[in-house]
């Protein structure tokens, strides 16, 4: 699974292609997870991320190269029904409130979203 060669913003270093943020690997590691599950084939895969690059046409030069794995993978797990694009929004309107609710230097928890932690408990 290499991206790309022609993505000069995406970090790398002397073996590959590196994350620059946690949520990177995180995004990476569930494709990697879901497909070992049968939920889709690489080529299911490949098709998805290739239609997010494509989509974002040619002045993304790989800055949001692993937004677009995101993005992928939100589509697929709906499109096959593990979850709707409607349930997604509202996780990521939770985990918007709790990183603007979290301390600076302090891990994002969805405990603190101040409009849903008490659904969570």
């Amino acid at each position: 699974m290499n991206p790309p060669p022609d993505l000069p913003g995406l970090p790398r270093d002397a073996e590959g292609p590196v994350f620059r943020e946690p949520w990177e690997a995180q995004a990476f590691a569930m494709a990697v997870h879901l497909h070992d599950r049968g939920v889709f084939t690489w080529n299911e895969w490949a098709a998805a991320l290739a239609a997010e690059i494509k989509a974002a046409g040619p002045a993304d030069t790989g800055e949001k190269y692993y937004g677009h794995w995101l993005a992928a993978l939100e589509k697929l797990v709906a499109v096959k029904a593990l979850t709707t694009t409607g349930e997604l929004a509202v996780r990521r309107d939770q985990w918007d409130r709790a990183a603007r609710a979290t301390p600076h230097g302090q891990p994002i928890a969805l405990s603190n979203d101040p409009e849903s932690a008490a659904s969570l408990s």
